[in-house]
């Protein structure tokens, strides 16, 4: 794909998808705009794509936060064209009975709030310039309750829905709204799965799982027109059709 002239916001940029989205999306033209609280992180990753790319430091569980990253992006670049909503975090897991409540609502700010208040800051942009494409990284977890990530499974669904929110509401305006189930990334997220031993997820091995740009380079199809028969759905990266069309193997 061809994105020159487009400009990509993307969540959680530091590292793992966020980071190879950036770097995929970059290559392919567009403009990116990296928002992490690892403020040192993603300057080094701006710093390595180069003028395309500009790094905001943000915690996107703060929604004065994330308005002033979206009008820095346009102030930049001109213009907002895709909005990758990837911030996530799964930390700390622990049985609901014995959750942290702070801790528990921090996981619902982030992943939850943080995909609000993407949509809040960026939808009436893209509804004024005549539409643009959000995408939510979703999970397997939207839909499964799994031991240890009431927090995770939770914010996950609402995100989940929010985007079919997304979908109904702006679809009409240009919005093309949909989620991405990557399945399980070879990201530093496994790594804190793996050490708390809960459920069959910790139980896989390093091998199980896909590499970080397998997700990426399923994010920048979906801008194509190529996944419009998706819009307002969830695609999974578990099935091997969608592999396939993406060119992954």
């Amino acid at each position: 794909m061809n994105l020159h002239g487009k400009t990509v916001l993307i969540t959680g940029a530091s590292r793992g998808i966020g980071a190879e989205t950036a770097r995929v999306f970059a290559n392919a033209g567009a403009n990116v705009a990296l928002l992490a609280r690892s403020t040192d992180a993603i300057a080094a990753l701006a710093d390595e794509i180069g003028a395309q790319a500009i790094a905001l430091p943000c915690d996107v569980g703060h929604y004065d936060q994330v308005a002033a990253a979206v009008q820095s992006c346009i102030d930049r670049f001109g213009a907002l064209d895709v909005l990758i909503g990837n911030a996530g975090v799964i930390e700390p897991i622990a049985h609901l009975s014995a959750s942290d409540p702070e801790d528990w609502g921090q996981v619902i700010d982030i992943n939850l709030k943080g995909v609000y208040y993407g949509m809040r800051a960026a939808m009436p942009v893209m509804q004024a310039a005549g539409g643009g494409t959000i995408i939510t990284i979703s999970s397997g977890a939207a839909h499964n309750a799994l031991e240890g990530w009431s927090h995770y499974c939770t914010s996950k669904a609402g995100a989940a829905m929010l985007t079919l929110c997304a979908h109904k509401e702006g679809a009409a305006q240009g919005i093309r709204a949909m989620g991405l189930s990557p399945g399980t990334v070879a990201t530093e997220m496994q790594h804190q799965i793996k050490a708390s031993g809960m459920n069959p997820v910790a139980q896989l091995d390093w091998e199980d799982h896909i590499p970080a740009d397998w997700p990426a380079k399923a994010l920048l199809w979906m801008c194509s027109t190529e996944a419009d028969g998706w819009l307002g759905q969830e695609i999974s990266m578990r099935d091997p059709e969608i592999r396939k069309t993406v060119g992954l193997t």
